[in-house]
């Protein structure tokens, strides 16, 4: 049987929709944060059937920007001397800002290499976002 335990200070990111962590672990960078971090993957789960799970020992700050785009249904734990002192519920981002890039092949950001885009959410259902430049929808 596998056996995490519990930590004393950090962050869980928990409720990850089974597949999702490993690109959360990746767009987060968390293979380079010094501290002890693991990565748990299809742990069983009541609500979801199964879920993927990050426990990261210690605090650190997160991008809730990229966590709302890649999975807005998932939950930060923050714990402290072994107890839970925060939970927050992540949301989709109505914008986002320096994550995505535009489609559109004659957008200027894409011709000038115009870093920190902002891209603004159109369609909460289908997680669409559109360039403020050119309109066009955005990819990750």
């Amino acid at each position: 049987m596998l056996k995490i335990t519990g930590i004393n200070k950090g962050i869980v990111i928990d409720h990850i929709t089974e597949g999702l962590g490993y690109k959360i672990f990746k767009e987060l960078k968390l293979h380079k944060v010094p501290n002890k971090t693991a990565l748990i993957l299809n742990v069983e789960s009541n609500k979801l059937g199964k879920k993927d799970i990050i426990k990261i020992d210690n605090t650190i700050d997160l991008n809730l920007e990229v966590l709302g785009l890649i999975d807005p249904d998932l939950t930060i734990t923050i714990i402290d001397g072994g107890q839970i002192i925060e939970k927050k519920k992540i949301e989709l981002p109505k914008e986002v800002t320096g994550i995505l890039t535009c489609k559109n092949p004659r957008c200027i950001t894409t011709v000038e290499k115009v870093e920190n885009t902002s891209f603004y959410l159109v369609d909460a259902d289908t997680k669409e976002y559109r360039c403020e430049f050119c309109n066009t929808r955005a990819k990750m």
